[in-house]
């Protein structure tokens, strides 16, 4: 069972950088040395939306995410694949079961194949319920190296539904937490502004409280929507508010 003290330094934490050193310590003293969570709140169809509205979290150095990231080798990864469609946790010895059978395709082998260059080869993967089919967040927990996946397996029959406590509740936490994809920053008026319009005010009624011109004010949702590179000021409010960048109290 999880120490309440720790269920509360989780539960508590006041950046996700924190929050996440605090999970990467935990789950390297469980055998998971590296560490790579994904989520996203513009999941439709096919697509899981633009991948620098991706939150991204790793521990994995950089020259396994800069390629496993950013050339999108993710979107052919089977367990990626395997948490877009399912809720919970799966043991990487799924991966084996579908080398065997031959099902797994082309592009999934050649993931394979650049995963066991960088000793990616044993480990669990947890995927988020959520109530949004816009949302979805998943954890893949790599074995430190040395341990194969039957000794993952082991510490999962041990150690596995705390884990798995512990990863949901970081998941739900970075959900609630400011972040924000370098660039997509906004000014503290540029936040203002969106809060009113949120709040059902027009330009002129803003322009009125904050004591500036209506051209002023337009002027600071056209930079809010570049920043956020959407097309409409309800879309800029919409994701600055999934970012937690306004309705927020700032220090």
């Amino acid at each position: 069972m999880i120490p309440t003290e720790e269920l509360q330094k989780f539960l508590g934490a006041p950046s996700i950088e924190e929050l996440w050193e605090m999970l990467g310590t935990r789950l390297a003293e469980a055998g998971f040395d590296r560490l790579l969570y994904g989520a996203t709140r513009y999941r439709s169809g096919t697509s899981l939306g633009d991948p620098e509205d991706f939150v991204l979290l790793s521990t994995h150095e950089t020259a396994y995410t800069d390629k496993f990231v950013g050339d999108a080798l993710y979107f052919h990864a089977p367990m990626v694949k395997w948490a877009l469609e399912n809720d919970g946790a799966s043991s990487w010895s799924a991966l084996s079961a579908r080398t065997l059978d031959g099902t797994m395709t082309e592009a999934e082998r050649e993931v394979m194949a650049f995963n066991a260059a960088h000793g990616v080869t044993a480990g669990y993967t947890v995927s988020f319920r959520s109530a949004s089919p816009r949302i979805k967040g998943a954890i893949a927990l790599t074995a430190r190296v040395g341990l194969d996946q039957t000794d993952v397996d082991r510490i999962w029959g041990a150690q596995g539904a705390d884990i798995q406590a512990l990863c949901t509740i970081a998941h739900l936490r970075i959900l609630l937490l400011p972040y924000v994809a370098p660039g997509r920053v906004l000014t503290p008026r540029q936040r203002e502004v969106l809060s009113w319009v949120g709040d059902g005010k027009t330009v002129q009624d803003i322009a009125l409280l904050l004591e500036l011109t209506p051209a002023t004010i337009e002027k600071h949702l056209r930079l809010a929507r570049d920043a956020l590179c959407v097309e409409t000021t309800a879309q800029a409010v919409l994701k600055a508010s999934f970012q937690h960048q306004i309705y927020i109290t700032q220090a």
